[in-house]
């Protein structure tokens, strides 16, 4: 048998380093390929404040039936959620953070407000839709909110336009199947302008208060959240309700002095019918 020298060796393992850089190679279509997702900063949710959306859009509710997005509103503020039903992880923690911020505040979708959400895979059925509705209606534990939140699926083009007027981009991964898409819920009036967005996963009970209240044009509510709504201020940058510190102290400041002027008012009456009286 004739030995191996340390050329033949040598020889061995340039050819087996070869073979591995070739099937390295061989792999990078297959990476090119993968890398052309859309990345989450390119799937964009602008912010289109006061826009119109178009309420003659139809789609077709949890029950199958076909229905237009104006025979739900019924002059009340809409809360709005674009989602799609089989999604595996970000639609279910939007849903999930609505229906608790739902919880937490006194309304009843049916009542003071309308929910409305929307499936944007134009290939989902009524029947998921009805699956979504039980399932979260039960979470929320609500009499009478069966009547007023409506899971609603649809064809390509109403879905369309009606995620361009609030501004909501998603675009589908072949590569897994899902879409890429942001997260957030959306308020319109009762018109169907967009009045507010809560971007991300969890809602502030108060701010989604104020925010069907303003909406409303302070048609629901009680006196209490239109005093909030003086001392808070919507910053469209982070979807959240600040105090306003100023107008808080011009309000303090506007009470007071007519406490004070309201009180002199009382004194001087008063001194002057002591003054008739000992006449």
């Amino acid at each position: 048998m004739k030995k191996r020298t340390r050329y033949d060796r040598t020889a061995a393992a340039v050819t087996a380093i070869a073979a591995v850089a070739l099937c390295i190679a061989s792999l990078q279509p297959i990476q090119a390929q993968a890398v052309q997702a859309p990345k989450p900063d390119e799937v964009r949710f602008d912010q289109r404040l006061d826009s119109l959306v178009p309420l003659d859009l139809r789609f077709r509710d949890e029950t199958g039936r076909r229905i237009q997005l104006q025979d739900l509103v019924d002059d009340k503020p809409v809360l709005l959620a674009l989602v799609y039903y089989e999604c595996p992880m970000l639609c279910t923690l939007v849903l999930n953070g609505m229906v608790d911020a739902m919880g937490e505040i006194p309304f009843t979708p049916g009542k003071e407000y309308t929910a409305i959400t929307v499936s944007f895979n134009h290939e989902e059925t009524h029947v998921l839709a009805a699956a979504k509705k039980a399932s979260y209606l039960a979470e929320l534990g609500r009499d009478g909110a069966e009547k007023g939140w409506h899971f609603l699926v649809g064809d390509e083009e109403p879905i369309a336009k009606l995620c361009h007027a609030v501004g909501f981009g998603f675009e589908y991964v072949p590569e897994t199947g899902e879409f890429a898409h942001k997260s957030g819920i959306i308020i319109l009036t009762p018109e169907g302008r967009v009045s507010r967005y809560f971007p991300g996963i969890e809602y502030d009970p108060t701010g989604l208060r104020l925010g069907l209240v303003e909406a409303s044009e302070n048609r629901i509510g009680s006196i209490v959240d239109r005093l909030f709504l003086l001392c808070y201020h919507y910053d469209p940058l982070t979807g959240q309700y600040g105090l306003l510190i100023n107008r808080v102290v011009n309000t303090a400041c506007a009470i007071t002095l007519f406490l004070v002027l309201g009180s002199l008012a009382y004194f001087f009456r008063q001194e002057r019918r002591l003054k008739e009286q000992t006449a």
